[in-house]
């Protein structure tokens, strides 16, 4: 009963502050039809305090997030179902859903009286566009009297995580040569190293060469079986991300960090649908490698297996602690890089040639430089000395034989990709131009 006269709506508390007023007009003028009024203003309130009170409703609350992982300024559809566990019939009620900002407002959702154990569902959409991974609810069920003087809210205790992701930019296939790559004559094979009576075998089928039938195991099997063609073959891809907040300007959706972000996840779901297996390396953290198994239900990525890694980028924020050398330590862990595309800020020359360090021999190494400068405007002499910072750098990968490929404010993932199968190429004369910076050591 207390809880509910603490509900008292705004119209309930007007019906009592009526009534009281009533019945002191009625005190000092001595109408008795006035008291007549005061007794229905004041009863009514009285009678939705206690049907709310009274109101043991059961209630139990299922969410679905269809789908749970969404890209930036993607749509999700949110279903809400409510099932009536008790004997009674509910009133109206007024659901609030409980969302963070960057999801939109909260919204507010009329659903009619459920008899008893009769189920209903009501729905909404949310657009995201921030990454990052939010908590969707809890549940707030506000129930009212017919009158709507009275009004008792309930909530539900759980949430459901929606994990918004890096937008994907769709990539022309490009072939970098010198990498391994996902077919072809330049893969590597991973054969077993137990000798041929390991290798797989298949039924006879017309037409297969008699000198590829496995005897041992036809033995065994009982009919003519057959080695393989098939090798399992395997392709890796380490894709680095620098997030340190120094390298990277501007704020919100277009800030220079995002266009990094996105870029990482849009190679890494390139490489993948390309047959390679992904391993992410950042300043910040440690590596996540791609991971075996079911990925979340209701991801447009499930079949392509590189939600792991896109569920990390999405949580990814600029650190002011990460480090160039922390980078490079992490990657050195691991001497099967295969191939390696980064995506770097503002950087020094001291900190390219750490990262150009990392290039074994043979090995294909494609670095975009994001001049985070660019998202600024700057005075003519600030951005002279900016751009000759970052050619110093591009000139220090370029003589340890990464492919650079530099990236201005407003450029387009889809138009820079081809640039990483040209090599040094578009950058030559930014080369030239970083002798001079480089303390007149000339380029080869």
């Amino acid at each position: 009963m207390r809880a509910a006269l603490a509900g008292l709506t705004t119209r309930g508390r007007l019906f009592l502050t009526a009534a009281a007023t009533a019945a002191v007009a009625a005190l000092l003028l001595g109408e008795s039809d006035l008291l007549r009024v005061t007794v229905l203003l004041g009863v009514l309130p009285l009678l939705a305090v206690c049907h709310v009170a009274r109101a043991r409703y059961k209630l139990a609350c299922s969410r679905t997030l269809e789908p749970c992982r969404i890209p930036v300024g993607g749509h999700a559809q949110v279903i809400l179902r409510l099932h009536n566990l008790s004997r009674i019939p509910t009133g109206t009620m007024l659901l609030e859903d409980r969302l963070p900002y960057a999801l939109g407002s909260r919204p507010r959702l009329v659903l009619e009286r459920l008899r008893a154990q009769q189920s209903s569902a009501v729905g909404y959409r949310v657009r995201a566009d921030v990454r990052g991974r939010y908590d969707v609810g809890p549940l707030v069920v506000r129930l009212t009297d017919p009158f709507g003087l009275c009004e008792l809210t309930r909530s539900f205790a759980t949430v459901d995580p929606l994990i918004v992701i890096p937008g994907i930019t769709a990539l022309p296939a490009v072939r970098l040569a010198g990498e391994y790559t996902g077919v072809g004559e330049n893969r590597i094979r991973s054969v077993a190293a137990h000798g041929e009576d390991d290798a797989a075998t298949r039924e006879y089928r017309h037409g297969d060469d008699l000198r590829r039938v496995h005897w041992r195991a036809t033995a065994h099997a009982g009919e003519l079986m057959v080695r393989r063609e098939e090798q399992p073959w395997e392709s890796r891809a380490t894709v680095l991300l620098d997030t340190r907040a120094v390298g990277y300007r501007g704020e919100g959706p277009t800030a220079s960090f995002e266009w990094a972000v996105s870029a990482a996840a849009s190679i890494a779901v390139h490489l993948r649908q390309g047959g390679y297996r992904l391993r992410l390396v950042t300043t910040a953290q440690t590596e996540t490698a791609e991971q075996a198994g079911p990925d979340m239900s209701g991801s447009r990525f499930e079949a392509g297996g590189e939600g792991p890694l896109l569920d990390r980028l999405a949580e990814e924020t600029p650190s002011s602690s990460a480090t160039v050398g922390a980078l490079v330590e992490r990657v050195r862990r691991r001497r099967d890089l295969g191939l390696v595309v980064g995506v770097f800020g503002l950087l020094s020359a001291t900190e390219a040639d750490q990262i150009g360090g990392l290039r074994a021999a043979g090995a294909t190494c494609v670095a975009f430089l994001v001049d985070s400068t660019t998202w600024l405007s700057l005075p003519t002499q600030a951005r002279a000395a900016a751009d000759q910072v970052h050619e110093a750098a591009a000139a220090t990968l370029l003589r340890r034989g990464w492919r650079v490929v530099r990236v201005p404010h407003g450029a387009r993932l889809a138009s820079l990709w081809p640039q990483a199968a040209r090599g040094q190429q578009g950058f030559a004369w930014r080369a030239a131009m970083a002798e001079t910076v480089a303390g007149g050591v000339r380029t080869p």
